[in-house]
Order: C-alpha cells, then sequence, then structure tokens
C-alpha cells in the first residue's frame, strides 16, 4: 500500500486507515510507516536542516494526536517501535492486549512512574532526577521509560507546544480507556 500523503490531514485519514502505522520504516514490524507514505521532497543536497519530507514526519507524529485526539493515538508497541494508532482500534484491540500493571514490570520502571503519577516530566528532567537518585544507567532508564509506554502506563502529552516529551499518566490522557479496561480505576 502506497498512499501519497502530502498534508496532516491526509496523514490523519492514512492513520484511520492503516489503523496503526510506525512512524519510521522497519524490517521488524508488519505495519508500513508514515515515512513510507508521506510524498514530500526528501532533504536535496546542500539544504541545511532536515528536508521537506523529514520535518513534516517528525512534526506530524506530535501534532496529529494534539490535533486529533479523539481520532489519533501516539505510543509505542512491542519492540519500542513509535506507531500512530487509529484511536478507536488502540481501544478495543491494542489496550487489552498490551497493557500490564505497573506492578508487573522492574523497579525501575516503577520509580519512573511514581515520579510520573506525582506530576508531568520532560524526559532530560526525568532522566537527570532518577539517575541521580537510582544511580542507574541511561540505558537502564530508557529502556524501563519505553516499557513504561509499551505497556500503557505512560503516554507522552499531546501538547505540540511542548519542546520535549513531556510524560503522563496514561490513564490521565486517555481516562474512558482506562476506566474501560482496568479494574482498579
Amino acid at each position: 500500500m502506497s498512499a501519497k500523503i502530502k498534508t496532516i490531514a491526509q496523514a490523519r485519514r492514512f492513520v484511520q486507515k492503516v489503523k496503526v502505522c510506525t512512524v519510521f520504516p522497519s524490517e521488524k514490524v508488519e505495519h508500513t510507516s508514515l515515512w513510507e507514505n508521506v510524498d514530500l521532497p526528501d532533504k536535496q543536497e546542500g539544504e541545511s536542516g532536515w528536508g521537506e519530507k523529514m520535518h513534516a514526519v517528525w512534526t506530524w507524529k506530535t501534532r496529529l494526536p494534539a490535533e486529533y485526539p479523539e481520532d489519533i493515538y501516539y505510543g509505542k508497541i512491542k519492540g519500542g517501535f513509535a506507531v500512530l494508532m487509529d484511536m478507536e482500534y488502540m481501544t478495543e484491540m491494542h489496550f487489552p492486549r498490551a497493557y500490564k500493571p505497573v506492578r508487573s514490570l522492574n523497579r525501575l520502571a516503577q520509580s519512573i512512574n511514581e515520579l510520573v503519577e506525582e506530576q508531568p516530566w520532560d524526559t532530560t528532567s526525568l532522566r537527570r532526577a532518577v539517575m541521580e537518585d537510582i544511580a542507574c544507567s541511561k540505558s537502564q532508564f530508557d529502556t524501563a521509560l519505553k516499557n513504561l509506554q509499551i505497556t500503557l502506563n505512560i503516554v507522552r502529552l499531546n501538547d505540540p507546544r511542548a519542546e520535549q516529551d513531556t510524560w503522563v499518566p496514561f490513564r490521565e490522557l486517555y481516562l474512558d480507556v482506562w476506566r474501560r479496561h482496568v479494574d482498579d480505576a
């Protein structure tokens, strides 16, 4: 399947049609990617910056769930791949399969989750605080943060004005989904 996506509105319709797409391609997943279906010019030799295609894909991954929160979800799937997902599909199919209680994760992930439960954190500040308090490596932190996303315990705040990824509890952004599927809500 090859779409000819040139606008964010077309990208929204594409995600709703395919239900799940990665942001960038990988042979390790069965899903198509937004990158593969955007029909904008790549960076040209001598051009500064990212180029039109990379700029579009990179900004749309944030703008789509922020501008269309009832339609589009951004998160991570098993393997740590960033995806855009049709919200109905996420609610009906993905959440029941992917959700794991935070208590089933390792202690580092639980500690990160506790901090995010208290207040929103941007990645850099959260990493710094956790690495100082728990003395973990950057790699250990990144893996725990990714696992919290994959298991639908935390999610990126849908705010296009945020300069960095900012993390909040999943239930804070998607309370209806949470209540529908999690007993202790």
